[in-house]
This record gives C-alpha cells, structure tokens and sequence, in this order.
C-alpha cells in the first residue's frame, strides 16, 4: 500500500486506495472493508499527500505527522477521535509541538487522528514509508 494512492473523498467516511483511473472516474477501494467505488470528477477528492498540518514554522506533510503519531504510540492505534476536545488538543501537542492552534480546529485533529487509526487497522506500517520513499529518489 503506497501513501500517495490514499484518497479522502467529501461525503464517503473512512480512506480509500486508488486502484486505477479511467476518463471519467477514479476506482478506489475501501481499506475498512475492500469495497470498491468509481469516484467521479464531480466529487471532492483529497489526496493524503498533498495535506499538510499547520505548525509555526512552515506546514508539515501529513506523512511526517502520522510518522510522528506512529513514534508516540509505537506503531499501535492512537486515542480515539471521539475523545473531548481537551484530550485530542493535549495528545497532538505531545505530537507536534508547535502546530498552530489558532488555524487547526479540533475537527483537523479528529480527522487526523482518525485517519491514522484506519491506516493502522489496515496493515500500514509508517516505519518503513521514509526506506521505500529514499528507494525510490535512488
């Protein structure tokens, strides 16, 4: 499973895979339950990699915060997203220390949270997406 073929698609819930493109839609399957779904060119599609969180010095990829989740919780599941706002605010600061709490709302930090969960259900392994990435620049 490669990071940058994960979408978010507006009004689907969970993350899917991106399978294979066509002229008019994108196929992509679900990594809760391995459903498979065309995704027209109507709807909002989000691709992982491209999203990056706020911090006080210069944005940080989406990838680089789950790598930082996955060091915090060794590799396991982190806190629920339906933990109170307070204790999502606290276990991201733990996390990233210097995310801008004025521009990421408690609604980025569910997402984010419950983004990574799903990732890790479905077998993803964080500890080895920096080897493959440095493969592949050689």
């Amino acid at each position: 499973m490669e990071f940058s073929k994960i979408i978010s698609v507006t009004g689907k819930p969970g993350l899917f895979q991106v399978i294979s493109q066509s002229k008019n839609a994108i196929i992509a399957e679900n990594l809760t339950d391995n459903k498979r779904l065309a995704i027209n060119a109507t709807q909002n599609v989000s691709l992982l990699e491209n999203i990056a969180i706020y911090t006080y010095e210069e944005d940080m990829p989406l990838l680089d915060v789950f790598k930082a989740i996955s060091e915090k919780t060794e590799g396991k599941k982190a806190i629920s997203h339906k933990e109170s706002g307070n204790k999502l605010a606290a276990f991201f600061a733990e996390v990233l220390p210097n995310y801008d709490d004025e521009r990421v709302y408690t609604s980025n930090i569910k997402k984010v949270i419950q983004w990574f969960n799903l990732l890790i259900d479905a077998g993803f392994d964080f500890s080895k997406t920096e080897e493959t990435a440095s493969n592949e620049e050689e």
